[in-house]
């Protein structure tokens, strides 16, 4: 998902190692069908409901791993001949700025959910926290990625809890159309420097590191792979401008979802209490919608509408109530 976070690599005359272009275009293409998938849930034009739905938060969840794997185990390949700073600056400012572009897109085009620290961002992040590993051992790498994962079920999510603190993962999840925390996600940055330590020493003799694409297919997921910042930045422009289309031509509406059967006695439940206490009716739906989405990504939903919520989880939905009603 970063612009040739693959660097350059010499497994034998110079040439790149395109298995790993490969693996990254790989991982675009289960993102496209993710995010393809997504956009026709919010249309409604698929009744499962992408965001909540276990399965596919599985499947979103594996695709961000397998690019921040992939973001670590690049970072090595393209130091081990050296550091070159030049190249690493430039490769981080165009992630930073397409990080940057992504924010103000959805600042306009969806500010209740804008992106705030998504895949782009934490990729930036990692990018310059993980430099100073490279010049640890292996087996330190190896625990401190193994600590990463684990500090946040240690801890919990009662530390940091202020809004501009929550891309450290501790906190209430926020409401954000992509959020990809520095804990645990970073684990999988140093997981991918681990591998790339474990497997790289063959790379010369090794015919991974020789396997060029034949096919044309496989030339072309190379291809998406080596400009995978692009294809990132487009692709969903491309999907909801085709999806719009497709509704104008068959005559739909296009418009924000409409609630679930039954997510519908509980919007009316919280409207009643919200416009109970003297809250304009219009303030209530937008909080109380923002409510039952925090509640859906913060994997409380069924636990809600079950009353089944623990106290800890109780006091997690209250934060995601306050926070939807502090946004403007």
């Amino acid at each position: 998902m970063t612009n040739r976070m693959s660097e350059q690599a010499h497994p034998s005359a110079g040439g790149r190692i395109e298995l790993v272009d490969l693996g990254r275009g790989i991982a675009l293409l289960a993102m496209f069908v993710y995010h393809f998938a997504y956009d026709l849930s919010y249309f409604r034009l698929i009744r499962v409901d992408v965001v909540s739905d276990p399965a596919w938060r599985a499947f979103a969840r594996l695709i961000a791993g397998s690019f921040l794997v992939i973001v670590g185990f690049s970072l090595v390949l393209a130091t081990r001949k050296g550091f070159d700073r030049g190249a690493y600056l430039r490769r981080l400012a165009l992630v930073a700025c397409a990080a940057i572009l992504v924010t103000s897109a959805t600042w306009f085009a969806l500010p209740d959910i804008f992106i705030f620290f998504g895949i782009l961002h934490h990729i930036a992040l990692a990018s310059v926290l993980a430099l100073p590993f490279l010049f640890l051992p292996t087996a330190v790498i190896a625990i401190a990625a193994a600590v990463v994962f684990a500090l946040p079920f240690i801890l919990g999510h009662d530390l940091f809890t202020q809004d501009w603190l929550a891309f450290l993962g501790f906190g209430p999840w926020p409401l954000t159309a992509d959020f990809v925390p520095l804990f645990p996600w970073f684990g999988c940055v140093l997981a991918g420097m681990v591998l790339a330590r474990l497997v790289l020493p063959t790379a010369r003799e090794s015919g991974w590191a020789r396997w060029r694409a034949g096919s044309a297919p496989a030339r072309l997921i190379v291809l998406g792979g080596r400009n995978s910042l692009f294809v990132y930045l487009v692709h969903q422009p491309l999907f909801i401008g085709a999806l719009f289309l497709f509704m104008q031509a068959t005559g739909q509406m296009a418009g924000p979802k409409l609630p679930d059967a039954e997510a519908a006695p509980f919007l009316a439940a919280c409207q009643r209490s919200c416009t109970g206490t003297g809250t304009p009716k219009e303030i209530c739906e937008r909080v109380c919608s923002c409510s039952m989405d925090g509640l859906k990504q913060a994997d409380l939903w069924v636990k809600a509408l079950a009353d089944a919520l623990s106290p800890a989880e109780t006091e997690r939905a209250r934060e995601i109530g306050l926070a939807c009603a502090r946004r403007p």
